[in-house]
């Protein structure tokens, strides 16, 4: 599998095709893509992406493989050691962040890996 390392945030080349191929089909081919912590859970970070037109001063800015993309300067920090992923199976697709250098306890100690797909909550909380 082809990757793309920017500051420490991987992007697999399945995700960059995917998000290329959306930009393309929404006619959006100068936005950026914008990849944000949106807040955390008991089941940890949660992780978002949009598509940007307007960049901020504050923005890190990166251009790779055709692919513009826009952190704010909180995020990066956060997304250090992430990998951006695109998957597709009979049921799903999407896309998935995984961070292994986070990893969240609930208020019972169940542990999980970050993952943005994963599950929200504490499914063993009694």
């Amino acid at each position: 599998m082809n990757e793309i390392l920017i500051n420490d945030l991987t992007i697999t080349q399945t995700a960059s095709s995917a998000v290329k191929t959306l930009m393309e089909e929404k006619n959006i081919k100068d936005h950026a893509l914008r990849i944000f912590v949106s807040g955390s859970t008991c089941s940890g970070i949660q992780y978002g992406m949009a598509f940007e037109a307007q960049i901020r001063p504050e923005d890190k800015y990166f251009e790779t493989d055709n692919l513009k993309i826009v952190i704010d300067e909180i995020s990066i920090n956060y997304l250090r050691g992430a990998t951006v992923d695109y998957f597709e199976d009979q049921t799903n697709k999407g896309f998935r962040i995984t961070n292994p250098n986070i990893v969240s306890a609930c208020g019972c100690g169940d542990k999980r890996d970050n993952t943005s797909s994963g599950m929200s909550g504490c499914g063993g909380c009694s």
